[in-house]
């Protein structure tokens, strides 16, 4: 694994929550996977997290997520971080993912709030912990109220801290106040999971990011990392700014749908999407190319 963990940074700093490559009539595209993992990692990713939303988890069955884990962990396991998604909104099938990741020798895992059945902050620490004590792994939660439909509140996420394998937060509340208090009462390593607020998490205490938007522009991400934490904020601001195209452009149809569509322009790996998921149109491509190009990404 990539030397690059810290105390502070324990899955490294930027990381890529990658698509899941799919061949032409929809089935899992392993070959495809190592290279576009491989093209991330070569890019300058220090991690990336498989099996996420973004690789369209909900879609892939389990026997699946297993072997695109293996093959992306035998492509670039040894010089990168591996994190598995494996949050649902069912506990028990969260746990035997959790396990089962590690049997095939994932790094770490992100666990997602578990979505729909909106459990009460209790459930929610419940649900997080039973993971959390399920394996030997290091744990990312992943707080993302805008999807899950609840949020995981600043006391929950102090007490799962208190749990020696929760180590971070992903965090994609969009709530710069309640990131600061829990940032600076839990102790996690915190990610930001909102590309729009890389650099604003950044300012109250953010470790690094686990980005979209890092499919396409790795490398604009990390000077923008580099010039904050080496002191030049006029610069990151700058990097940040000169990104808002790419942002917006990225976030216009949800998430994977615009990766897909970059991706195939670059003539990397994607494939289709599976329902109720659907690509881009013609026109919406052309904006995508639009919004890229106006940041400075060129397809």
């Amino acid at each position: 694994m990539a030397a690059t963990s810290t105390s502070r940074a324990p899955f490294g700093r930027v990381l890529t929550a990658m698509v899941t490559p799919f061949t032409a009539d929809g089935a899992l595209d392993l070959d495809g996977a190592q290279r576009l993992a491989g093209h991330l990692v070569d890019a300058g990713n220090d991690g990336l997290v498989v099996n996420g939303t973004t690789g369209e988890s909900p879609t892939t069955s389990d026997a699946e997520k297993d072997a695109l884990l293996r093959a992306v962990l035998e492509a670039v396991g040894a010089r990168a971080h591996v994190i598995a998604g494996v949050g649902t909104n069912d506990t028990a099938h969260s746990v035997a993912l959790a396990r089962q990741a590690e049997r095939s020798g994932a790094h770490g895992l992100l666990t997602v709030t578990p979505y729909y059945s909106k459990p009460p902050q209790e459930g929610l620490y419940r649900h997080f912990t039973a993971i959390a004590d399920a394996t030997g792994l290091p744990v990312m939660l992943y707080d993302i109220p805008g999807r899950s439909g609840v949020p995981i509140d600043t006391e929950t996420i102090v007490r799962l801290a208190e749990h020696p394998r929760i180590v971070a937060n992903k965090d994609a509340k969009g709530d710069l106040a309640a990131a600061s208090w829990a940032l600076s009462r839990s102790g996690l390593a915190w990610y930001s999971g909102d590309d729009m607020l890389n650099l604003p998490l950044l300012s109250v205490g953010a470790t690094g990011f686990v980005s979209v938007v890092a499919h396409v522009a790795t490398a604009e991400l990390r000077a923008l990392l580099e010039a904050y934490t080496g002191g030049d904020v006029t610069k990151a601001a700058e990097i940040h700014q000169r990104l808002l195209p790419v942002y917006t452009g990225m976030f216009r149809a949800q998430g994977v749908i615009t990766v897909k569509a970059a991706l195939a322009l670059r003539g990397l790996p994607a494939g289709p999407l599976r329902l109720p998921l659907v690509g881009l149109g013609a026109a919406e491509t052309d904006r995508l190319r639009k919004d890229l190009a106006a940041g400075g990404v060129h397809l």
